[in-house]
């Protein structure tokens, strides 16, 4: 069982694309550690010996901020900009995209489930 930043990768999977299931490891930077651990990209996880393990690990935990740790700092970075207020920050309290997406049609993801609003009762003279 290969365990690296407290995360299990899939046994069956190529090493590149295993190593991005760690939170803050995507498929350069994978390429970039198996490139320096001199780890073959088309092996598989499961053929990994204990070596390349330890040297993956310890390239990972030496480079790279990954999992909680880097949660917490997106996290705080987010924080940060709410209380400073800036537009970036009140799109984030609000709840709303952040990077110039309309909204009038599309944007469900960032705003949630629609709510209905009543419509406006025509005035009878």
């Amino acid at each position: 069982m290969a365990r690296i930043a407290g995360i299990d990768l899939p046994k069956n999977k190529r090493g590149v694309i295993g190593l991005t299931y760690v939170y803050g490891i995507g498929p350069s930077r994978a390429e970039y550690i198996l490139d320096k651990a001199e780890i073959d990209h088309s092996k598989k996880v499961s053929e990994w010996n204990d070596d390349e393990l330890t040297s993956i690990r310890n390239i990972i935990s030496g480079e790279f901020k990954t999992e909680g740790e880097l949660r917490s700092e997106v996290q705080l970075s987010i924080k940060r900009l709410m209380d400073i207020g800036c537009y970036r920050g009140l799109r984030h309290r609000k709840g709303l995209p952040l990077r110039g997406q309309r909204t009038k049609n599309n944007s469900r993801t960032r705003k949630g489930k629609r709510k209905t609003v009543a419509g406006k009762k025509k005035v009878t003279k």
